[in-house]
């Protein structure tokens, strides 16, 4: 990824983590410039660093320098981006009931798909007697009524909130890329897939995925990505 040194935006992240992954699809929607500073959180000094900017220590999270201003929370991350360094993109619409129509569909994917799946992601790490099937099977259900309520919103429609590209398609695009290695839509919810395949082929989102590839190995459903996007399997 590009790193801008003394540029006035910083932001926090790891490039394997999906809600990291919405904010990156956004930047590069717009070609803007940033610092990106990867987090590590074995590491003190990283750590430390993280939370002297964000007690609650999570990630990602933008730092303005001009404004001197940190800001949390992807959603409101990238709302401030698109009040504060706007880009040829306008991922939050003017119109305020087209406003609340990406909102929503944002919370959707970052409640009803994101949050499952990194309940069952994080259960697969779990030490030994200390897993929840039964939380789960309840991720499992709550992934297929959201395809299911996805597979019905989409309807004609080319994204997600209607016919331009919105903050809720950038979250879309994690939530859905590591669902489908857990819970595959691709038989059962044909405009679900093909509007996530519409979304694969954006420049921004490719990248996003590119940068991405060499830390997948560390992701508990790895052998589930599909292979066109591991390079030594697909060179």
């Amino acid at each position: 990824m590009d790193n801008y040194r003394n540029s006035d935006l910083v932001l926090y992240l790891h490039p394997l983590a999906s809600f990291c992954h919405k904010v990156l699809i956004a930047l590069y929607e717009n070609g803007t410039k940033f610092e990106s500073k990867l987090v590590d959180l074995s590491d003190n000094d990283s750590r430390d660093e993280l939370l002297s900017q964000w007690s609650v220590g999570k990630i990602p999270i933008l730092r303005d320098r001009l404004r001197k201003k940190t800001i949390p929370e992807t959603s409101i991350i990238i709302e401030y981006l698109d009040m504060n360094y706007p880009g040829k993109v306008k991922l939050i619409p003017d119109d305020p009931n087209l406003v609340l129509e990406v909102r929503l569909w944002d919370r959707f994917f970052d409640m009803y798909v994101s949050d499952p799946m990194q309940k069952i992601v994080l259960d697969q790490i779990r030490p030994n007697g200390k897993h929840d099937p039964y939380g789960v099977d309840q991720s499992i259900t709550k992934l297929s009524i959201a395809y299911g309520m996805l597979e019905a919103q989409l309807n004609s429609k080319e994204f997600i909130a209607g016919e331009f590209f919105s903050m809720a398609d950038c979250s879309a695009v994690p939530a859905l890329f590591f669902a489908d290695t857990i819970l595959s839509f691709r038989n059962d919810y044909p405009k679900l897939t093909n509007y996530f395949e519409r979304l694969l082929k954006r420049h921004s989102v490719m990248r996003t995925i590119e940068e991405a590839e060499p830390y997948f190995q560390f992701y508990p459903f790895y052998d589930k990505i599909p292979k066109k996007f591991i390079k030594k399997l697909s060179e």
